[in-house]
């Protein structure tokens, strides 16, 4: 349904008969009621009755009601043969008629959420997040569907663009804060009021325009976790130790306000003075992504194996993407690489215990099924957050991909011995250098796998990008990757 508008035309005829045929069915049931009233003599009550007994097509139902319709038209006048002939219509309609209303309905609102899909897809995403806000399971699915299955813009959680609910700017999906974890709607509202249409500029002026008491410490971290104070401080981790200083000092200004104080310098508080808010390292990236998911459900600004990737494409690990594309093929055995997600164990009517367990990788998520034998071996490795490479096979099943688990192992043990791997560090200050190397050093020893190292320094200050090679191979690993890549500093970490 590309073309919204001629699909729409060639469809309107189609769609104003299923409504003729809903609207034909709902009257007829009025008229069923309507019959057993005026031509048997039914109560109102007796002829919804019989109504809801056609509805359910409880044959057992409408036997027992035949007597008492002939009995009550014949006293009402009406000849037998004449009854009967009403009757076996109304039998008759039992067993399709409704069937028919419902099969109607449904396709109307099918045509309907797939016209607005096709036409307008992130308006219609931001609908069926909205109705699901505090399903995390669902929104995980829907918002996967939003990033690879229609590619759609969208803006992560804010307090300077974010609303309450999700909501579309500029054609883009802007993720709603009431949508992370013990959060609540109604809290989120007060950061909607506070900010009205001015932009927070920092955490103080967020904290004096939102009562943050009011919204509650738990709240606050989910909203750090999830990164929706990047625009006022990028460091998560400051802004974490700095949310109990910032509470007290709103709740302050807010006492001020509610008791009408009049400040000599002006607005009420403004004679406070501001906490102090201490440098500290930031989080590094996994620990980024791990506080992430634990707000939202799910990874949104990427993904644990993110720095793995090009490890794992030399141990010929496949990725969730290319299992599925072959396993619609022919079934196949393969190497795939996941963060753990969930473990559920169960046993067997034998007492077996066999487990499924939910992960993810960069391309999607998936689940493993593991049998009493493989479990018993993998077990260890399946807490979540775990970053593991399991063995499976992999078959297509009506259209749904089946993974059963052969082995697992620690991605870190499947890795280390990969060599050859180098890295081109990128860093905006010359300071960031000494930190590289001190990395580099400090992993000394830590691994067999080992590579060349090349910095480029992009100092604005200086003419143009100096390239720097240290002349030595040195520990390469994806854990080593992630640490520079945490770096003040650093701006990028490729693979060379």
């Amino acid at each position: 349904m590309k073309n919204g508008q001629k699909e729409r035309e060639n469809l309107h005829p189609t769609i104003d008969h299923i409504l003729d045929e809903t609207q034909g069915i709902i009257v007829y049931q009025e008229q069923v009621m309507q019959i057993a009233q005026e031509m048997a003599g039914y109560s109102l009550g007796g002829a919804d009755l019989l109504r809801r007994a056609m509805g359910k097509k409880i044959q057992e139902a409408m036997d027992a009601e035949r007597p008492k319709f002939l009995k009550g038209s014949a006293e009402n006048g009406v000849d037998e043969a004449k009854a009967t002939e009403v009757w076996n219509l109304l039998d008759k309609f039992a067993n399709y008629g409704f069937n028919k209303s419902h099969a109607a309905a449904y396709a109307v609102v099918s045509y309907q959420t797939a016209w607005l899909k096709a036409n307008h897809p992130v308006e219609f995403m931001s609908g069926v997040m909205n109705c699901d806000i505090h399903l995390t399971d669902k929104l995980a699915t829907y918002f996967e569907e939003v990033k690879k299955g229609l590619k759609l813009p969208w803006v992560p959680p804010c307090v300077n663009r974010s609303d309450a609910t999700f909501k579309v700017v500029e054609g883009a999906l802007v993720y709603a804060l009431g949508a992370l974890k013990n959060v609540g709607v109604e809290a989120m509202r007060l950061i909607e009021e506070g900010r009205g249409e001015k932009p927070f500029v920092n955490l103080f002026d967020f904290a004096r325009r939102v009562d943050l008491k009011r919204i509650g410490k738990r709240p606050l971290e989910m909203l750090t976790r999830a990164g929706a104070f990047d625009q006022l401080d990028q460091n998560r981790r400051r802004v974490w130790n700095a949310l109990d200083g910032l509470t007290a000092y709103s709740a302050a200004i807010h006492e001020q306000k509610a008791s009408n104080q009049v400040s000599l310098f002006g607005e009420a508080g403004d004679d406070l003075p501001e906490p102090r808010i201490l440098p500290v390292e930031d989080w590094s990236f996994a620990e980024r992504l791990a506080e992430e998911f634990t707000a939202v459900g799910f990874y949104l600004s990427g993904h644990p194996l993110d720095d793995y990737m090009g490890a794992l494409k030399r141990k010929g690990v496949l990725t969730l993407d290319e299992v599925t594309l072959k396993a619609e093929r022919q079934p196949l055995v393969a190497k795939l690489a996941g963060t753990v997600a969930g473990l559920q164990i169960r046993k067997s009517a034998r007492g077996n215990r066999f487990a499924f367990c939910q992960m993810s990788d960069p391309t999607g998520a998936f689940e493993v099924t593991l049998f009493s034998e493989s479990l018993e071996k993998a077990q260890d490795h399946l807490e979540a957050g775990a970053k593991v490479m399991v063995t499976v096979e992999a078959t297509m099943e009506a259209d749904q991909l089946k993974l059963l688990g052969r082995s697992v192992a620690p991605i870190d043990l499947a890795v280390e011995e990969i060599t050859g791997m180098g890295l081109k560090v990128f860093v905006d200050q010359a300071s960031a250098l000494a930190s590289v190397r001190t990395v580099l050093e400090d992993a000394a020893g830590l691994t067999k796998a080992r590579g060349p190292i090349s910095l480029c320094l992009m100092d604005p200050a200086l003419p143009g990008e100096v390239d720097m090679d240290l002349g030595a191979d040195f520990p390469v690993t994806p854990k080593i990757r992630s640490a520079i890549k945490s770096l003040p500093g650093v701006i990028e970490v490729h693979e060379m």
